[in-house]
C-alpha cells in the first residue's frame, strides 16, 4: 500500500510523538435486564518515549508538519501523471488553438495587410480615437430620446410616457429643447470613449499575456469581463464631471441652458463635489454595462461566425464582417440596458438634488421606481452599442488594424 521507505520512516517515529495501541474498555452505564454491556474502542497513549503531551500545541503542529511531507511528497511524485491527466480533460485541442491575443502580440508585426504591430502605441492611440468616434457621436445623437428618458426617471407625474415626455418637452422648451445638454454629452462620453475602448485593449492583452496561450482561451469569458471592468472603472472617472452636467441641464428646466452656464453655477454651489457626487454610482451602472457589453458582443461574434454565418470570417467581406459586428453589438445593447438600468435611474435622480446620497435616493425609488423608463432605455442602449460597436469596426477597418478573429479550437 505504502512504499518501502515511508513505511519505515512511520516506525522509526523521528519525533517520539505519542503512539497509541486500541484497547477494550467497559462504558460505565446502567445495563438494562436481558440487554449485555458494550465495549468501546479507546485510544490509550504510550508514555514511554514520548516527546510531548497528547493534544499538545506541540503535538498538534508535529501533526501538521507530518501531513505537509506525506502530501507534499506522494503528490509531487505523481507531477507527470497529473499533467498528461489533466490535458486529457481539458486541453484536448488547446495546442491547436487557431489565435489567442497573447501569440497575436508577441508574433504579429506590421505588413502590408496591417499598418501597425498588434499591441504597440499607435495601436493603442487609433484603439482610442475609435472609441472617441463610437461613443461621442453614438451619445449625441441620441440626446432627444435620453433627455426624455432622464425627465421620465426624475418626474414621472409630470412626464408619463415617451411619446408624452416628448410632447409636453416640444411644447415648453420648442424642438431645440430636445438637443438640451449635447455639449456636455460629446465631450463627457467622448472622454469615456477613449478610456473605455482603448484601456479594453491594454488590459485584454496584459491579462491575456499573465494567463498565457492555453489559459486565453479556455478562460476568454472571464478575460474579458476582467479587462472591461477595469476599464470602465477608469472611464467613468473621466465621464463623472460632464454627465453630472449634463443631468443637470436637462432634469432641471430654468436652470442653465448651456455648459458655459452650468459648470461655474454648479461650482459656485457646491464646489468640485457636484462634478463627482455620482462617481460610485456611475461605477454602479456602468461597470455591470460595460462588463455586459463587452463579454457578450465578444461571444455573441464567436457564436455567429460558428453557427450562423455560413464561412469563417476570414472569407468574409469587410461589410459582412461590420454587418456581423452590428448585429452582435444590438444583442449585447439590449441586455446592457436591462442590468445597469436601475443604477441609471439613481444617477439621474441624484445629479438633479443637492444633498442626496445614492442609498437616500434608492429607498426613494423603491423597487418599481427604479425601472422607469427601461423601454426608451432598452431602445437607445441597444442602437446605441450597436452603432458603437459598427464605428469602432470601421475605425479598425479603416486605419486596418490588426483584427484577431474569434477564439476558435480547431479539430485534431
Amino acid at each position: 500500500m505504502y512504499p518501502t521507505s515511508l513505511t519505515q520512516l512511520a516506525r522509526a517515529n523521528p519525533f517520539s510523538a505519542p503512539l497509541f495501541s486500541l484497547q477494550k474498555v467497559e462504558e460505565p452505564r446502567q445495563s438494562q435486564p436481558g440487554q449485555r454491556s458494550r465495549t468501546l474502542a479507546a485510544a490509550a497513549a504510550v508514555d514511554e518515549g514520548d516527546s510531548c503531551e497528547f493534544g499538545s500545541q506541540k503535538y498538534l503542529l508535529l501533526c501538521g508538519f507530518g501531513g505537509i511531507i506525506s502530501c507534499g511528497t506522494t503528490h509531487t511524485a505523481v507531477v507527470p501523471l497529473d499533467l498528461v491527466k489533466c490535458r486529457m480533460q481539458v486541453c484536448l485541442c488547446a495546442p491547436r488553438l487557431s489565435v489567442t491575443y497573447h501569440c497575436m502580440k508577441a508574433h504579429l508585426v506590421p505588413s502590408e495587410e496591417v499598418s501597425c504591430e498588434f499591441g504597440s502605441s499607435k495601436y493603442y492611440a487609433l484603439c482610442g480615437f475609435g472609441g472617441i468616434l463610437s461613443c461621442g457621436l453614438t451619445h449625441t445623437a441620441v440626446v432627444p430620446l435620453d433627455l426624455v428618458k432622464c425627465r421620465l426617471q426624475v418626474n414621472p407625474d409630470k412626464y408619463k410616457s415617451i411619446g408624452n415626455g416628448f410632447s409636453v418637452t416640444v411644447r415648453e422648451d420648442g424642438v431645440r429643447g430636445l438637443a438640451k445638454g449635447w455639449a456636455p454629452t460629446f465631450i463627457g462620453y467622448s472622454m469615456q470613449g477613449l478610456c473605455k475602448f482603448g484601456f479594453y485593449e491594454v488590459f485584454k492583452i496584459l491579462y491575456s499575456d499573465l494567463l498565457g496561450e492555453e489559459n486565453t482561451y479556455l478562460w476568454r469569458t472571464s478575460l474579458y469581463l476582467a479587462a472591461s471592468a477595469s476599464a470602465e472603472f477608469f472611464a467613468d472617472i473621466a465621464l463623472a464631471p460632464m454627465e453630472a452636467v449634463k443631468v443637470r441641464i436637462q432634469t432641471q428646466p430654468g436652470y442653465a441652458n448651456t455648459l458655459r452656464q452650468c459648470v461655474p453655477k454648479m461650482y459656485g454651489e457646491e464646489g468640485i463635489w457636484a462634478f463627482y457626487k455620482g462617481v460610485a454610482p456611475l461605477w454602479m451602472r456602468q461597470i455591470p454595462y460595460t462588463m455586459m457589453k463587452f463579454a457578450c458582443f465578444e461571444r455573441t461574434v464567436e457564436m455567429l461566425y460558428k453557427y450562423v454565418v455560413p464561412k469563417p470570417r476570414s472569407e468574409c467581406t469587410k461589410g459582412e464582417q461590420l454587418v456581423v459586428t452590428f448585429v452582435a453589438g444590438y444583442i449585447a445593447g439590449v441586455f446592457c440596458a436591462i442590468v445597469s438600468h436601475p443604477a441609471d435611474s439613481v444617477v439621474s435622480v441624484l445629479n438633479k438634488e443637492k444633498g442626496s446620497t445614492a442609498m437616500q435616493v434608492l429607498k426613494r425609488l423603491g423597487p418599481k421606481g427604479v425601472w422607469k423608463g427601461l423601454v426608451a432605455r432598452i431602445i437607445m442602449i441597444g442602437t446605441l452599442t450597436a452603432l458603437q460597436w459598427f464605428i469602432y469596426d470601421s475605425v479598425k477597418v479603416y486605419f486596418r488594424l490588426p483584427r484577431p478573429p474569434p477564439p476558435r479550437c480547431q479539430s485534431p
